[in-house]
């Protein structure tokens, strides 16, 4: 099956295991949604996630979601940047998500970061996702 827009059939996947209270969601593996999962991992949205290659040459990436008291961790996840309409923005105009509760992803010519160390680098680039 071919998607138009893998990175928001992730995150879309991950909005509804959030809703049915599940503990690990499972999607395919590509390099652009795993560096967006260890942006998630090292900002303490997600607990973990690891990668499983099987024979006919594919593989897969198993989240384990993060709860705090029976609680999802992520309020909210939205996409961006979309295949149809793309956000860019520079360096001075990085959205501050939530008053800074939140967390902007960007990809950016030094790799998929949060929006504080795009900031601190001095970078630009797409915003790929909002979470909160």
């Amino acid at each position: 099956m071919s998607l138009s827009d893998p990175l928001g059939d992730m995150l879309t996947r991950i909005r509804n295991a959030y809703g049915r209270k599940k503990s690990t969601v499972s999607t395919p593996a590509s390099r652009l949604r795993a560096r967006v999962l260890e942006v998630l991992k090292s900002e303490g949205y997600i607990r973990d996630y690891s990668q499983t290659d099987f024979d006919n040459g594919k593989s897969e990436l198993s989240i384990e979601l993060k709860y705090f008291d029976g609680n999802p961790v992520v309020r909210e996840i939205s996409r961006v940047s979309k295949p149809g309409r793309r956000v860019y923005v520079s360096a001075k105009s990085i959205p501050n998500v939530a008053n800074g509760l939140g967390i902007a992803i960007l990809s950016t010519p030094k790799g998929v970061m949060a929006d504080h160390e795009a900031r601190e680098q001095n970078v630009g680039g797409e915003v790929l996702c909002q979470i909160f």
